[in-house]
Formats: C-alpha cells, structure tokens, sequence
C-alpha cells in the first residue's frame, strides 16, 4: 500500500476516472447493440449519427483506438446501407 499521500492521491483519482471510463465503455457497447439490433433503415440512420460522436469521444478519451473506430464506423454504415 502506499505511503506517500501524493500516491494514494493518485489512487483515488485513477479509481475515479476506472468508473468515468467503463460507464462511457459500457454506454458505448449498449449502442452498438442497439443499433446492430434494428432493423428499420430509418431507426438505424437516426442512431448512426450519435453513436459515431460517441465512438469519436472515446477515442479522445484514448479509451478505444482511432483505426478500431473507423473499423466500427465503417462496419455499421455497411450494416445501414444492407436494411431494405
């Protein structure tokens, strides 16, 4: 355990941002399952636009990686376009 309270600073404010993160991770993840779940072409070009700002945040937030956010981007737009 640490002794320093600069150390145990760190601690508390690392176990802070772990929350922030995985809420905004498991937020994203509930969307993509939202969306893959849709099957109106309508419904699904309404989700789309929110769904890539998250996706962009999340790499600002260096919580996932630029080129995975494109691969995702990419892949649902091709999911879109499939919707009769």
């Amino acid at each position: 355990m640490a002794h320093h309270a600069s150390a145990m600073k760190r601690i508390r404010q690392t176990e802070k941002k772990e929350l922030a993160n995985k809420y905004y991770a498991k937020t994203m993840r509930n969307a993509l399952k939202k969306l893959r779940s849709t099957t109106e072409k309508p419904a699904a070009q309404e989700l789309y636009p929110k769904l890539t700002s998250m996706l962009d945040k999340l790499v600002k937030r260096n919580l996932i990686h630029k080129n995975k956010a494109g691969n995702l981007k990419s892949k649902l737009h091709k999911y879109i376009e499939s919707l009769a």
